[in-house]
């Protein structure tokens, strides 16, 4: 076996093609959110992965600096939840690793609480806030996903680092996402041979 030396994942097509008519200003929460449970209802219908999406922008502005989905089916890469692709996509696109670097108020939109793994990349990426549309049970009841063992106290880790949490936002419209989802037949896939 020949060890591999890269690693490589992209947005879907049908993501691709259409980031150029992404609105380029998100003013509020809820304008930022309704995005989100869009991109992330239409991914698992494409087949790229799960329904997760998240976006990028400047908290104060709402300027859009990336937006990405879930593409673990897609790269088969394990780690490309829609957190990580979307707060790379980030670093890439502003060239540095740190996203709160020279007093830059960055803000990931997703449509609910990270799980164990994207809780990581999102406190270490440097953006200065994070808005979910949830963070209760309905997410793994509905989809049949392992978010992992998350800490009770997740929002207040955020918070004590300076990471302002908001809850909640368009809440209703996430669940609709995750139950649509949950009744379909698309693959359910967690790690230790239990893809469904």
């Amino acid at each position: 076996m020949t060890l591999a030396t890269t690693i490589s994942a992209s947005l879907p097509d049908w993501l691709t093609d259409e980031l150029d008519a992404l609105p380029s200003v998100l003013p509020t929460l809820e304008d930022r959110m309704d995005l989100v449970n869009a991109l992330a209802d239409r991914n698992w219908r494409e087949g790229s992965g799960g329904p997760f999406a998240a976006i990028v922008v400047d908290a104060a502005s709402g300027e859009l600096v990336s937006a990405g989905v879930n593409v673990v089916l897609a790269s088969g890469l394990s780690s490309m939840h829609a957190e990580v692709t979307t707060l790379s996509l980030a670093q890439t696109a502003l060239g540095r690793w740190d996203l709160g670097a020279a007093g830059a108020d960055l803000e990931l939109v997703v449509n609910w609480r990270p799980c164990v793994m994207c809780y990581g990349s999102t406190m270490w990426s440097g953006v200065r806030s994070l808005v979910v549309a949830g963070d209760g049970p309905e997410l793994e009841e509905l989809s049949g996903f392992d978010e992992g063992p998350v800490v009770s106290d997740w929002a207040a880790q955020f918070e004590a680092r300076g990471i302002r949490v908001t809850i909640g936002v368009r809440h209703d419209e996430a669940v609709a996402v995750f139950r649509a989802y949950g009744e379909s037949d698309a693959l359910v896939y967690n790690a230790r041979g239990q893809a469904e």
